[in-house]
């Protein structure tokens, strides 16, 4: 056996483990628990805004709901600016 194949075969052994394809990395827990706390905090002020209606909150409770669905809504849209700012640069790179 030549030395040339010898040494081939172990940097294809070891080029081989670089090419295998990885399993797609899972959503973190924690991503998909933000997404949910968005939704509920939008959920708990359209209940808060429906019984204001009804009379059976205050107008204070009414206006901190709609607070914190401001402030909730200004950070997502907030990371989606940041996101498509990214996508952006990305196509802007030259290949």
């Amino acid at each position: 056996m030549d030395i040339s194949s010898v040494f081939a075969t172990q940097k294809f052994s070891a080029a081989k483990e670089i090419l295998t394809p990885v399993a797609e990395p899972e959503v973190p827990k924690e991503a998909l628990s933000k997404v949910q706390s968005f939704a509920d905090a939008l959920k708990a002020t359209e209940e808060t805004a429906v019984s204001a209606m009804a009379g059976q909150t205050d107008t204070a409770a009414l206006v901190q709901a709609i607070a914190q669905t401001e402030l909730a809504v200004e950070t997502v849209v907030t990371v989606r600016d940041k996101v498509v700012q990214a996508y952006q640069e990305i196509l802007r790179m030259p290949i």
